[in-house]
C-alpha cells in the first residue's frame, strides 16, 4: 500500500554496487543505495555537510541501464517517484519502506571520484 508518491531528481552516488535479479517474468529489478550530501552550517558558523542515504528501485529497462552503467561512487542524476510503502511483516507487523523508483538516470561521470 502507497501511502505517499512524489517526484524527485537528486545528484548523488551510489554507496553500493546495485543488487539486480531477474524475476519469473524475466522482468528485471535492480536496487541500490544512493548517498546525497547537504551543506550546513553549524551554530559556530563552520560549514558542515549532511549525507542523506536513499534506497533506489529500477524495474525493466531501467533495471538493465542500472546494471550495465551503475557502479559504486560514481557520480550519478537521478529523476524518480518517491514514495513510501507499507506491508506487514511476517509476525503482521506493520513496517514501512521509503523508495525512489528509478525513472531517469544520467551519469555525470565515469570514473569514481
Amino acid at each position: 500500500m502507497k501511502t505517499k508518491d512524489d517526484s524527485i531528481q537528486l545528484t548523488g552516488r551510489p554507496g553500493n554496487k546495485p543488487f539486480v535479479k531477474e524475476l519469473e517474468n524475466n522482468n528485471l529489478v535492480a536496487m541500490f543505495s544512493f548517498a546525497t550530501n547537504e551543506k550546513t552550517i553549524n551554530e559556530e558558523g563552520k560549514t558542515m555537510w549532511i549525507t542523506h542515504w536513499h534506497k533506489v528501485v529500477a524495474w525493466g529497462n531501467n533495471a538493465t541501464l542500472v546494471k550495465e552503467k551503475v557502479k559504486k561512487g560514481m557520480k550519478l542524476s537521478i529523476t524518480g517517484k518517491n514514495t513510501v510503502r507499507q506491508y506487514a511483516d511476517k509476525d503482521g507487523v506493520l513496517k514501512e519502506v521509503r523508495e525512489i523508483i528509478l525513472h531517469q538516470l544520467s551519469v555525470c561521470e565515469s570514473e569514481t571520484a
